[in-house]
């Protein structure tokens, strides 16, 4: 199988080389990609073997590769979808006067709906959702444009307009917007070696004036931008169920797909999708509703990655190369936004970060000093964690104390504990809000009496610890380290691993939250 939607001429694919008008009428007759017209008949094929024949100036070729029609035509764009659209049955939004009611499903499966103008943008809406539902925080709430019955679904940006985004829905569909967090929305700016690993960097991104490509990536973000991406991908065959390997590039002016192995020359590219008219979307369950040979399926067309980090790659790039320095416009307002609600939560204190965080030694008579040597600091928390034993036991020790009940019920009022979920929804709750290191939630362990699990998120995977209770003295206790380190509770446990790492990979700094609306 082969795969094709036309091919993009040559002169206007992105590439390092300079084209001089020369080299194109060289070429007078490059092959051009199909009209729009043509775009979203293709698109609307369903999944099923289709020879294409395109025309170009008058002569019909016949392509002897099976083109990779969209499996979803209802995500095209309203212009070329076959599918029945609200804006395209007499439910305009140009009316910028106009109210709109928006409804917005909770994680508990409750609804919320608002009124809004045309003009609202997703960002709008979440702070709007943030006020009425009584959030504990502010940061990183999105909405989530979620596609039921095709297990497909995507992060809005912020500055989409909500009322446009329903205007494309079917109007039979069970399409839905959800209010959850996304911690994960803007980490690429934060950590970009973790989206674009160097091997996914095209050689064509050229990493030339003595530039590493780590400062590459960074001075890319920095402008907007994004390098091209190149990698293998699996793509579902349209005749049947299975799935084949090709590599594909994905550069400004599309989506491509090599022919013949890696090769990225010009006869061996074939144009796949534009990135105008679509929106990449997750797929959820992909084994079990398409057959996917891993969990790691995403939906340009039907593609599946072999890990989340090649996923996460090539979804991160398309959001790059679609909205370019939008998305930066909206990372820096949100960031202005936290720092300005963080002012007025604390007043004139600064608002204290990971970063600002110093391992310090207040043995001395002279005072505090900083811990420079990175072996010292480490000995430092090992012997506080040993002090809050001797804590502990003191607080135990005096009289008409409660901490019998404390104990027991503290932890469930917490947003990070949620019961009685199974370690595979721990793992979903998670990736839907983020994968992001330092996310955590607290659950009751399935296998183990009277214990708990630690779910923690680490370079885009989810680790599970358990926590055991224990008695020493007489009195009841939480341990992850065979009894190193006691806890009279949970919370007290979240606590202490938000400041220390402790036997964790990273500290708790995210928790996984759901809210009611």
């Amino acid at each position: 199988m082969s795969l094709e939607c036309g091919r993009k001429p040559e002169h206007l694919e992105e590439t390092h080389t300079n084209s001089t008008q020369s080299e194109r009428r060289s070429n007078p007759h490059p092959l051009t990609p199909p009209r729009r017209c043509e775009t979203a008949a293709l698109l609307a094929v369903p999944l099923i073997a289709v020879k294409v024949s395109i025309t170009h100036r008058g002569e019909s070729q016949s392509s002897s590769m099976p083109s990779i029609p969209n499996p979803f035509p209802e995500l095209c764009s309203p212009a070329h979808s076959p599918v029945p659209m609200g804006a395209l049955l007499g439910q305009s939004t140009s009316s910028a006067g106009a109210t709109h009611v928006v409804k917005v499903y909770g994680e508990d499966g409750r609804s919320r709906s608002l009124w809004v103008h045309a003009g609202t943008t997703a960002r709008d809406v979440s702070r709007m959702l943030v006020q009425t539902a009584h959030c504990a925080d502010q940061e990183s709430w999105a909405l989530i444009e979620l596609h039921p019955a095709l297990g497909l679904e995507r992060c809005l940006e912020d500055h989409e307009t909500v009322v446009e985004v329903q205007a494309t829905w079917p109007l039979e569909g069970d399409n839905r917007l959800l209010f959850r967090k996304n911690y994960a929305k803007y980490e690429f700016f934060k950590k970009p070696m973790q989206f674009f690993p160097e091997h996914m960097i095209s050689d064509s991104a050229d990493v030339n004036k003595g530039m590493t490509s780590s400062e590459l990536i960074q001075n890319l973000l920095n402008s907007g931008s994004c390098p091209e991406i190149q990698g293998f991908l699996q793509v579902r065959e349209p005749s049947r169920k299975a799935w084949k390997r090709f590599c594909f590039f994905l550069r400004r002016s599309g989506l491509y797909c090599s022919t013949k192995g890696s090769s990225k020359e010009p006869r061996h590219l074939q144009y796949v999708a534009d990135l105008e008219d679509l929106n990449i979307y997750g797929v959820i369950d992909g084994r079990k509703l398409y057959g996917a040979p891993s969990d790691f399926t995403f939906c340009i067309k039907l593609l599946c990655a072999e890990n989340e980090q090649i996923r996460t790659c090539w979804t991160t790039a398309f959001r790059l190369f679609k909205y370019g320095k939008q998305l930066q416009c909206n990372y820096q307002l949100s960031q202005s936004i936290r720092l300005q609600e963080g002012a007025v939560r604390q007043g004139p204190k600064h608002s204290v970060t990971e970063a600002s965080l110093v391992a310090m030694d207040f043995s001395g008579k002279a005072g505090g000093r900083v811990i420079e040597n990175p072996k010292e600091a480490q000995h430092a928390e090992q012997e506080e964690g040993l002090a809050w034993r001797k804590k502990t036991a003191l607080r135990y020790s005096l009289p008409n104390t409660c901490h019998g009940s404390r104990s027991t019920s503290i932890h469930q009022t917490q947003p990070w504990f949620h019961g009685g979920v199974s370690r595979g929804e721990a793992q979903r709750l998670i990736e839907e809000q983020g994968l992001v290191d330092g996310m955590f939630l607290i659950r009751d362990s399935q296998q183990h009496a009277k214990c708990f699990v630690l779910s923690l998120c680490y370079k885009l995977k989810t680790k599970h610890y358990l926590i055991i209770p224990c008695e020493e003295g007489g009195r009841n206790y939480y341990t992850m380290d065979d009894g190193v380190t006691l806890f009279i509770d949970l919370l007290q446990l979240v606590e202490f691993h938000q400041i220390n790492r402790g036997i964790l990979p990273v500290c708790l700094k995210h928790p996984c939250v759901c809210v009611a609306l």
